[in-house]
């Protein structure tokens, strides 16, 4: 078996499955840089490899091939969210024909990459596949409409989601209550209509610069869901993160925080699995990690999916928040076999447990 790799090198993600690769015994890998691919240079794709697209990661350069920017965007700076998605779209597909002109075939269907990066069709991708989501609002095209739609339905809370973000970019935790207005966010306001993302969470209660900030978002497209209170465990709101491989769900991990975002990358902490399978009981627990295999279900051309998944506060339902498609960087964490995710998905390929998507006139 021979892999091929899309991915930066030096990245943490494309160091840590090289590796798991080299512990199976494997041949070394073609490596083609995400620079290649978003510059349209040509792509080397190991002929009947098995080709696994990584994420873009934080590169600036890359970032800005992939927006069709004339310069990069200063550090941190949130813009060109639906170019970035575009940009994406032609560079996944440059490698699917790359690896269709060698009989190469994918551990990731394009198609459900981007759907994983549209918020929107994802939510109704799953929605339609009977898999619980939080409830959602037509895209709104103003902070005003935003309002008033919320006013219509009667929601007083929502998450306000960039269509094509990630690692909680640009993510808005929005509540109203008697006349007053606030807004959790990772954003930080510059001026009006420039955004910066901040590894610190703050709140903002001057609705002028709400609507800022909702309004610099709109454009790129957004995605809004009611604000569901999650469950609580150690003084802290907490979710899952759980790494599905092959269709198993193999990797959890609990996320705690105070605020609502639990990132961990925003100062969310890892809970203890333990305590939260008590909390919540075996029943609930083992039908969450069920809902979490119907989610990878819906993404079979994927060999791993990672699925954010929250329970609410009484612990009897749970939904599903998001799905990632780079979701398995989950340093340290190991499996009942004591494998990290990426040792796991190539025991998974070796095993033959995942059958990687064979293009449309391509060898099997």
């Amino acid at each position: 078996m021979r892999l091929t790799v899309v991915g930066n090198p030096g990245n943490r993600r494309v160091t840590l499955f090289l590796a798991a690769v080299r512990a199976a015994g494997l041949p070394e890998p073609w490596t083609i840089p995400w620079h290649d691919v978003a510059s349209g240079a040509p792509i080397r794709v190991g002929p009947g490899s098995l080709v696994r697209i990584d994420s873009p990661g934080e590169d600036a350069e890359v970032d800005r091939l992939l927006r069709g920017a004339p310069t990069a965007a200063e550090p941190g700076e949130i813009v060109g969210l639906a170019a970035w998605y575009r940009g994406l779209a032609a560079a996944v597909r440059r490698v699917e024909s790359a690896a269709h002109a060698v009989g190469a075939r994918l551990l990731s269907r394009p198609d459900d990459i981007l759907t994983m990066f549209d918020k929107r069709a994802c939510h109704v991708r799953l929605a339609a596949a009977g898999v619980p989501v939080p409830p959602a609002l037509p895209p709104p095209p103003t902070y005003a409409d935003l309002r008033a739609t919320m006013r219509d339905v009667g929601w007083p809370s929502v998450f306000v989601k960039p269509a094509h973000g990630s690692s909680a970019s640009g993510v808005v935790a929005l509540a109203t209550a008697a006349g007053r207005v606030r807004a959790t966010t990772s954003v930080e306001l510059v001026r009006p209509g420039r955004l910066f993302n901040s590894l610190r969470v703050r709140e903002y209660r001057r609705e002028d610069d709400i609507a800022s900030i909702v309004d610099a978002l709109a454009p790129h497209g957004l995605h809004v869901e009611r604000w569901l209170p999650k469950a609580g465990l150690g003084g802290r709101v907490v979710d899952l993160r759980v790494v599905v491989i092959a269709g198993r769900p193999t990797h959890v991990v609990v996320r705690g925080s105070h605020a609502p975002m639990t990132n961990l990358h925003l100062g969310g902490e890892r809970g203890d699995l333990a305590a939260l399978r008590r909390a919540a009981g075996e029943a609930s627990y083992g039908a969450a990690l069920a809902t979490c295999a119907r989610v990878a279900a819906c993404f079979p051309g994927c060999l791993h999916v990672g699925v954010d998944l929250m329970f609410s506060a009484d612990w009897r339902r749970h939904r599903v928040a998001e799905v990632n498609t780079f979701g398995d960087l989950l340093p340290g964490l190991r499996d009942d076999n004591g494998r990290d995710t990426y040792g796991a998905e190539v025991d998974a390929l070796l095993a033959d447990r995942f059958q990687p998507t064979t293009l449309a006139g391509a060898p099997a």
